[in-house]
Parts: C-alpha cells; sequence; structure tokens
C-alpha cells in the first residue's frame, strides 16, 4: 500500500470502521465541532445583552455596534488567511492556536473593565474564529476519506452551526437575565481547554506535503486586506449612505485588492490561493448562495429581536425564550438534511431549502402586526424558518468542500467561512438599513412607531425571499450532481498523489 493511500486511510492507520479510517475519527469530529458550536454561537449570543452591555460600561450607541462589529470584520478578513495557513503549517496546530486565543480572548471579555478593553477583546475572539474555524473544517476530508462517511460528518457539522446560530439567543437572553452579561463569554472556557487537551490525543496532525510551505505574502496581504476592507464598507453602510466616502472608500480600495489578488495569484509560481480551485462550478455556486442565506439568516435574527423588545416589550429572557421553536426546528431540518442527502443529493437538498427559506420569511412578514401574539403571530415563522435554515447549513457545507481533497481543505473551509461572515455583514449592512429608514420615513409621515417598525422589518423580510429566491435558481440551473459514491482507495489514492496531498500520521507531534 502507498504511503499516501495509508495515510487516507485515517493517518494512525487503525481499522476503525468500514471506510478504514482512523477508529477516533468520530470522537474527533465530536470536539471539534462542539468548539465550532461555541464559534458560531458566539456571533448571535451577544445580540440580546447588548443593552446590559452598554449600560453596564457606558457605551455610546455608536461604539456598541462595535461589539458585534469587531468580531466580524477580523473574522470574515482573516478567515481566508487562517484556512491556507492550516494547510500549509498544520491543521491541528492552528486549530489548537486558534482555540487557544480564542478562550483567552473570551476570558478578556468578560472580564472588560469598560468599553474599550471589550471591543479590543472582540477583535482577537474574531482572530481566534479565523484560525481555528477553517482548520477545523478542514480536518474533516482528511478524518473522513470514506465519501458516505464525509457526507455524514460534514452534515452534522452543517447541521450544528445552523443550530448554534439559533442557540445563541436562547443562552444569551438566558445567561443574561438569570446570572450576568459577561458570562456569555465565560461559558466558552470550558470548552476551549477540554478542546486543547482532547484534540492532541484523538487526532493526528495534517498538512500540505510534497510542496514548498513558504507562505505567499503578497497574496496573503492583498486577499486579507481586501476581505477586511470589503467587510468593514458593509459595515459601515449600516451606519452611512452607499454613496458616502466612508462606505464607498474602503469597498473599492478592498475590491481593487482583491482584483490584484486574483491577477498575482494568476502568475506567481506558489499561489496562496490556486486559480484551480475556483474551477468547480458547485463550490463556487455554494460559495456564493451563501452569501445570501447568511444575510437573510442574520437580518432574521436581528430584526426579530428588536420587533419581540421594541414593539412587544420582550425581556432578554423572554427574546432568548421565543427562540426555542426556531432552535428545535433547525435541529429536525439538519438531522432531516444528512438523512436526505445521501439519497436525493445536495443539490435536491439545497434548493428545497432555499425555497423553503423564502416562504418563511414571506410567512413572517406577513404575520408581524403591532398586536401579534407569539403562537399565531411569531411561532409559525419561527418553525419555518428554523427548519429550512438547519436543512441548508449541512448540504452548503458539503457543497464547498465538493471535490476537495486534504491538500486544499483548510482554503476551502476558510472560503465557505469567509462568505458566511460575508453574507452576515451583508445583510446587516443592505437589509437592515432599508427597514429602519423606512421606519424613519413613516414616523416622520405620521405613522405610529409601533406600526412603522413592523411595517419596516417586513420589508426586508420580503426583500430577504426575493434573494433567496433567486439563490435558488441558481442552484437549480448551475450546481452539479453532488451524492455520496462508493469510496475508490486506489483511485483517491491517485488523485492525492497527483495532487501531492499526504497526512503526517504522528498523532503528537
Amino acid at each position: 500500500m502507498s504511503s499516501v493511500d495509508k495515510d487516507l486511510r485515517g493517518g494512525s492507520g487503525g481499522a476503525g470502521g468500514p471506510a478504514g479510517g482512523d477508529p477516533r475519527r468520530w470522537l474527533a469530529l465530536a470536539v471539534v465541532a462542539a468548539m465550532q458550536f461555541m464559534l458560531v454561537m458566539d456571533i448571535t449570543i451577544v445580540n440580546v445583552a447588548l443593552p446590559d452591555i452598554q449600560s453596564s460600561l457606558d457605551f455610546s450607541p455608536e461604539g456598541l455596534a462595535w461589539v458585534v462589529n469587531a468580531y466580524v470584520l477580523v473574522a470574515g478578513g482573516f478567515l481566508l488567511l487562517g484556512g491556507r495557513l492550516a494547510d500549509l503549517f498544520g491543521r491541528r496546530r492552528m486549530f489548537m492556536a486558534g482555540v487557544l486565543v480564542f478562550g483567552v480572548a473570551s476570558a478578556a471579555c468578560g472580564a472588560a473593565a469598560n468599553s474599550g478593553m471589550l471591543v479590543a477583546s472582540r477583535f482577537v475572539q474574531g482572530l481566534g474564529e479565523a484560525l481555528a474555524g477553517p482548520a477545523a473544517l478542514g480536518l474533516i476530508p482528511v478524518l473522513f476519506p470514506d465519501r458516505s462517511e464525509r457526507m455524514k460528518a460534514l452534515g452534522i457539522w452543517g447541521g450544528l452551526s445552523a443550530v448554534a446560530g439559533a442557540v445563541g439567543s436562547v443562552v444569551g437572553g438566558t445567561v443574561t437575565d438569570l446570572i450576568n452579561w459577561r458570562w456569555i463569554f465565560f461559558v466558552n472556557i470550558p470548552i476551549a481547554v477540554i478542546a486543547l487537551i482532547l484534540v492532541p490525543r484523538v487526532m493526528a496532525e495534517s498538512r500540505m506535503t510534497g510542496k514548498s510551505r513558504r507562505l505567499d505574502t503578497v497574496g496573503a496581504l492583498s486577499a486579507t486586506g481586501g476581505l477586511v476592507a470589503v467587510v468593514y464598507g458593509l459595515l459601515q453602510a449600516a451606519e452611512h449612505s452607499w454613496g458616502s466616502g466612508d462606505v464607498l472608500l474602503p469597498l473599492l480600495g478592498g475590491l481593487a485588492l482583491l482584483v490584484f489578488m486574483v491577477v498575482w495569484e494568476a502568475r506567481t509560481a506558489d499561489p496562496m490561493i490556486p486559480l484551480r480551485f475556483f474551477a468547480n462550478r458547485t463550490r463556487v455556486t455554494t460559495n456564493v448562495v451563501s452569501v445570501a442565506i447568511f444575510a437573510a439568516f442574520f437580518t432574521y435574527m436581528f430584526l426579530f429581536t428588536l420587533y419581540v423588545q421594541q414593539v412587544h416589550d420582550y425581556s432578554p429572557m423572554k427574546t432568548g425564550l421565543a427562540y426555542i421553536p426556531l432552535t428545535i426546528m433547525a435541529v429536525v431540518g439538519a438531522g432531516a438534511s444528512t438523512v436526505l442527502m445521501p439519497r436525493i443529493g445536495v443539490k435536491a437538498v439545497m434548493a428545497t431549502a432555499f425555497f423553503g427559506g423564502a416562504a418563511a420569511l414571506l410567512l413572517a412578514a406577513a404575520s408581524f402586526s403591532a398586536d401579534a401574539t407569539f403562537t399565531s403571530g411569531f411561532m409559525p415563522g419561527l418553525i419555518l424558518f428554523g427548519f429550512f435554515n438547519g436543512l441548508a447549513f449541512p448540504a452548503l457545507i458539503n457543497g464547498a468542500l465538493h471535490g476537495v481533497t486534504g491538500q486544499d481543505s483548510g482554503l476551502a473551509s476558510g472560503v465557505q467561512t469567509a462568505m458566511q461572515q460575508t453574507g452576515a455583514a451583508l445583510g446587516l449592512a443592505t437589509l437592515v438599513p432599508i427597514a429602519f429608514r423606512y421606519v424613519t420615513d413613516h414616523i416622520e409621515d405620521g405613522t405610529s412607531p409601533q406600526v412603522a417598525q413592523t411595517d419596516g422589518y417586513a420589508l426586508a423580510f420580503r426583500i430577504g425571499a426575493a434573494v433567496l429566491i433567486a439563490a435558488a435558481v441558481a442552484i437549480l440551473a448551475l450546481l452539479e450532481k453532488v451524492s455520496a459514491e462508493t469510496r475508490d482507495p486506489l483511485a483517491e489514492a491517485a488523485e492525492a498523489a497527483t495532487s501531492e496531498e499526504a497526512v503526517d500520521p504522528a498523532p503528537n507531534r
């Protein structure tokens, strides 16, 4: 057996199941997935606690936005670099470095004595995600060489991501009301410590071999700088008009850097982001439509929170508990996605999820009113939106990693996660301001604030639904058929050898 084939079978060579993979692979998945759950949850867990944070640390209204923006900016900007660093220097190593950074930053957030310390710590938290998230997801194609098992593992991963986004609001509201807002950060620390202890024991190191591990500095700087500038421009659009210099300068500057990066990567001998990576139609389409669904998801979560707190006077805890139906249905949807993908394919599941998500947004827009009750006004939209987002996320992860070998798994993970963060920022920069401007204009015209808010948020949901429908049509038109196929170890070994991919089998190196 060739060394490449041996490595693809599981790193340490154990016969751990039908695919001959590492017998520790499912435990390894549990560890990295638990950490990923915390990373995703940390994006939404803060939202419900923002009023308490503002009063506790004396934030200005403008400064308070940076409790969220600081995390999104650094994570979105550095994810691509983090993914490639994992490929080059070791996925396990970068995952552990990211977890350590994230855990320390979480402790600093919880202990923040003033607003500046909290915002600075959130910047560092975002860097921790940028290092840990792509490395963790990039480990899955290496841990699960069998395509059927890989699809199941990626389905579990995507499902947990969908659930984590919803659970964040529940946990944030409950912890803020019953204990203190600081504990929404402290809860990250035990998970980080457990991950740091277990990871060296349950998974081998893996990285690209057979090629220079020298980082393409020009490509890294231009890609990271471009993404940071684009995300910053999108975040500024939430507060300034699209024609202002605050928005246009970073957006145009970031796009110019990304164009330069593409030209550079096409010419350099050892690119950080090989352009061949983008030749796969399914991967490219999946990453593009990911922007749409994450824009819709985070817009819904943000506006629903404001709606129930401002229009219906919900407390933080009651707001968090209102998300329980969405959370439960996200679990159900993720489970259905994992079962359905091997049977009907990723394309069918993904298109169904996007059309269903659009229907859920339209239902939410139609049922919102100033005098709506939870059962008749909120719950139907929460149930549908939770289910179809749970259905979508595992399919998105599978599509984004379609055809990826160990050589580019970190890169593929970084691209997908960066698109998720970009989608979140884009939704908050476009759909939310549309809702706010509608509210402001109609209040000035004499409409009551509650009615104006309800109608403005419903308008944003209808636009989000149109975006999801357009994305679903693109999925039907462009996505290839992706399904779980029977593994051919010799063919995969040949493919990996051609790609110069290998896995370092030493578990504790």
